[in-house]
């Protein structure tokens, strides 16, 4: 028998909010988090504008000593890790730390460091880098710090598959606990690639959009025909995950249980996904047959989303696929639509988002969706938040390389 799994716990640092709450709040208000970079001076780049987290202060957090041992994708997990533990009530002296673990993913890693590091060797030579270059640069250390912050000896790894690694994450997470192998693990997502770099990087294969560095609030316009390619974005999403005897045993709220869990591969482009959705609808069936549910059970698919041509266009065509002609029937949202996209946090900020809609039974809305494009005629709960009874929902990310990852969630029942 598998242990079922339930969500205690969430954790939340974004563009729009920090905290599940303040999250929350802004996503039912259909609040902007994009507007002209600040982490540098973006004068000569094509893109110019970002979802950035406004004023952080790791220290609120961490040690201040050791806040500057770690780059700002790792400072992001350490709160929202502090923040869902706070929010889950879970009493660390009171637990088994063994049996608690920490899977957290992150597309890129410490590229700021990374940038900073290069920039002192190439102007200053190899003996001005820090011997704390390569623990602030390297992916698995948001894992690793947020385990050596909370002293948690459980399972702990770093997921890397873009813009699906908070996803797979969850989903990996997920089959742990119900395999006995931990009793709570701390899992999404990570990432703060707002950086010189990795922006000229993404501008240079035409994945950003650049055609509204003057007017940031309607950037990101997920399923509409003007979509002119996703936003940057930062921040990190983290769920405390729990077997259900576990969370019984000490009374925890629970947000929704999650069910399913489903990851293949396009195998088709380092960067576009197969024309169609074929493998995307795969990957959403496979997640909706794990769960044991069909999709008429299903009332809302929170979309990867991206405000980009072909990843829109693929999804839409996927769900159609798996709903039919019941497809105009399920509700599909995108928050990247006020978030920008966070890339290896977006399956992060995107779970915590979905858990409250199962639980609250309210849907973020897509925002600037304004001129349906053919074909894209789903209901994709356009500019402002809808209440629905959400029986059961879906949580998509896609990732470059072909990476698809689908979690699915339930209101929770005894």
């Amino acid at each position: 028998m598998k242990n079922r799994v339930v969500i205690t716990g969430l954790g939340a640092i974004t563009p729009i909010g920090t905290g599940k709450g303040a999250f929350w709040d802004a996503l039912m208000e259909g609040r902007n988090g994009i507007g002209r970079i600040t982490h540098f001076d973006p004068t000569d780049y094509t893109a110019q504008i970002a979802g950035e987290v406004k004023d952080f202060d790791p220290t609120a957090y961490i040690d201040k000593k050791e806040s500057k041992r770690m780059d700002r994708y790792a400072q992001f997990a350490v709160a929202a890790a502090k923040l869902a533990i706070e929010d889950a009530k879970l009493d660390l002296d009171a637990e088994d730390h063994d049996r608690i673990g920490t899977y957290i993913g992150t597309g890129i890693g410490g590229i700021r460091t990374m940038h900073v590091s290069y920039q002192k060797l190439f102007e200053k030579g190899p003996s001005r880098i820090s011997p704390f270059f390569i623990p602030m640069m390297i992916a698995n250390l948001a894992a690793g710090q947020v385990a050596i912050t909370f002293k948690l000896h459980g399972p702990s790894s770093c997921i890397v598959t873009a813009c699906a690694s908070g996803t797979n994450s969850i989903g990996d997470a997920f089959r742990l606990i119900q395999q006995g192998e931990a009793d709570v693990m701390l899992a999404g997502g990570t990432e703060a690639a707002v950086s010189e770099a990795a922006v000229a990087g993404f501008a240079a294969m035409k994945a950003l959009c650049s055609d509204h560095n003057d007017d940031p609030a309607h950037a990101s316009r997920p399923f509409d025909k003007n979509r002119s390619g996703f936003v940057m974005g930062e921040g990190a999403g983290l769920l405390v995950l729990e077997s259900l005897e576990h969370a019984k045993a000490r009374s925890a709220h629970i947000y929704a249980e999650l069910v399913g869990y489903g990851m293949n591969s396009d195998a088709y482009h380092v960067t576009s996904p197969a024309p169609g959705g074929a493998y995307q609808a795969k990957c959403m069936k496979l997640a909706l047959d794990d769960a044991g549910l069909a999709p008429a059970e299903v009332d809302y698919v929170n979309a990867h989303g991206t405000s980009t041509h072909l990843n829109d266009e693929g999804e839409t065509l996927a769900i159609k696929k798996i709903w039919g002609e019941a497809a105009k029937d399920v509700s599909v949202s995108s928050i990247k639509s006020m978030t920008g996209h966070l890339l290896g946090a977006a399956g992060g900020i995107e779970a915590v988002a979905t858990a409250l809609a199962v639980e609250k039974d309210m849907l973020p809305p897509t925002m600037n969706y304004e001129t349906p494009d053919e074909g894209l005629d789903l209901d994709y709960v356009p500019n402002k938040a809808k209440a629905k009874k959400v029986r059961a929902a879906i949580s998509n990310n896609f990732g470059f390389g072909g990476h698809n990852a689908c979690i699915v969630m339930k209101k929770y029942a005894e």
